[in-house]
């Protein structure tokens, strides 16, 4: 069965935006570093990305649910088109102002932390029930394809054209994401406001009263600061040991092939206990650091990555649509806002203690004990007992919280 016209438009403006999104990366580093810049100014505008999106995402989550998502969605890209197309004139006009670059890219972060609870809060308004998790997985599958695509051809028409034809092209991609969105007319009954902080702390008690949500939430935090470290080291692996730069980039292929296949088996898997799968799919990560350990050869390595990155995905498919499927769809912009900075805010401290534990020990000790880090996070939630009782709903209509009113 096909799925709703709606989802479909949404699938379309997004994959664009996601291409576009690959052209920007290309195009920020070739801007910076190509023109005399240094790797530590890129450095500060990667943290001023970072910054931006910690400090935003939980009040986008709150102004996610108190206002239509696609209201929320179409103004965050129409930010962003301003914030992409500012960086295409002053790269155009000769501007190398670090900290007016710095105040762009944290405002278009800042879009970014409001879009992406409003989009979780969008997707399972579109679809049946039952063709929730089709639905994320097809959306993975895109934008996994997208993020390999994107810089390749991002790669390609900023060497022919110069940096800000890359910034041009990402722009028009969120006008395209605008375009879509405002074309879904679905919407969903809104409860009334109380205060930011009031429906802060609610989006967090929704969170703490669900043993299975609370868990995953806190094995997540565990997981991004094992990766955060491992994601620094196996560079250095890459680049010192596995062939230098070529390595690098077939390793990150083989991390999205790895997706693509995750994503095609959240397709066509669907299990009775969907966290159960998904949390054992996770347990696939680990393979993906050990092959730097041992045997540490390149093809190893590669197998490894399309295996973790595999098991990565999927679960990744199947924890949207446990949430989706467990709390009230006013909430979930919110939970998905917890969830988000509560796992990402430990990757930057992973990070900076790469080096020093590196240092102390060794980079393949090092990585050895995040690959068991790693393992206890996807294991530890197995041991509570709202992850391993969650069936599937059976049911088809949505949500009784999610009214389908004419625009």
């Amino acid at each position: 069965m096909a799925l709703p016209r709606e989802f479909r438009l949404l699938a379309v403006g997004q994959a664009l935006s996601w291409l576009g999104t690959g052209f920007e990366t290309v195009a920020l580093a070739v801007a910076v570093v190509g023109n005399g810049g240094s790797p530590g100014d890129l450095g500060v505008l990667l943290a001023s990305k970072v910054v931006a999106m910690l400090v935003c995402t939980l009040f986008g989550g709150v102004w996610a649910d108190r206002v239509q998502p696609q209201r929320a969605m179409a103004l965050a890209d129409v930010v962003r088109f301003g914030t992409a197309g500012g960086m295409a004139v002053l790269f155009a006009a000769g501007d190398r102002s670090l900290l007016l670059l710095c105040v762009l890219v944290a405002a278009g972060s800042a879009a970014g932390s409001l879009f992406q609870p409003a989009m979780t809060a969008l997707k399972p308004m579109l679809v049946p029930v039952a063709a929730r998790q089709r639905a994320n997985a097809t959306l993975s599958v895109l934008k996994t394809g997208c993020s390999m695509l994107g810089p390749a051809a991002g790669g390609l028409i900023v060497a022919a054209f110069g940096a800000p034809m890359g910034f041009g092209v990402n722009a028009v991609s969120y006008l395209a994401s605008v375009a879509t969105v405002l074309l879904i007319s679905t919407r969903a009954e809104r409860s009334a406001r109380t205060g930011m902080l009031a429906e802060l702390r609610a989006g967090w008690h929704e969170v703490r009263s669900r043993d299975w949500l609370l868990s995953g939430v806190l094995a997540a935090t565990l997981y991004h600061v094992a990766n955060g470290a491992a994601l620094v080291l196996v560079q250095v692996v890459a680049l010192r040991d596995l062939g230098g730069a070529s390595s690098v980039g077939f390793i990150g292929a083989a991390e999205g092939l790895g997706g693509v296949l995750g994503g095609a088996l959240a397709l066509r898997w669907l299990p009775g206990r969907p966290l159960v799968g998904g949390w054992v799919t996770l347990m696939l990560m680990p393979l993906w650091l050990g092959a730097y350990v041992w045997p540490g050869t390149l093809g190893t390595v590669l197998a490894g990555a399309v295996l973790g990155y595999a098991g990565l995905f999927y679960f990744d498919v199947a924890w949207e649509t446990v949430i989706q499927d467990q709390v009230p769809h006013r909430m979930l912009a919110r939970v998905a806002s917890w969830d988000i900075v509560t796992s990402f805010a430990a990757m930057p401290i992973g990070s900076a203690l790469a080096g020093p534990l590196s240092s102390a020990f060794g980079i393949r000790p090092v990585l050895a004990g995040c690959a068991l880090v790693l393992l206890v996070a996807a294991v530890l939630p197995l041991l509570v007992s709202g992850t391993r009782t969650i069936t599937r709903p059976a049911g088809e209509p949505v949500p009784a919280e999610v009214a389908l009113i004419p625009a």
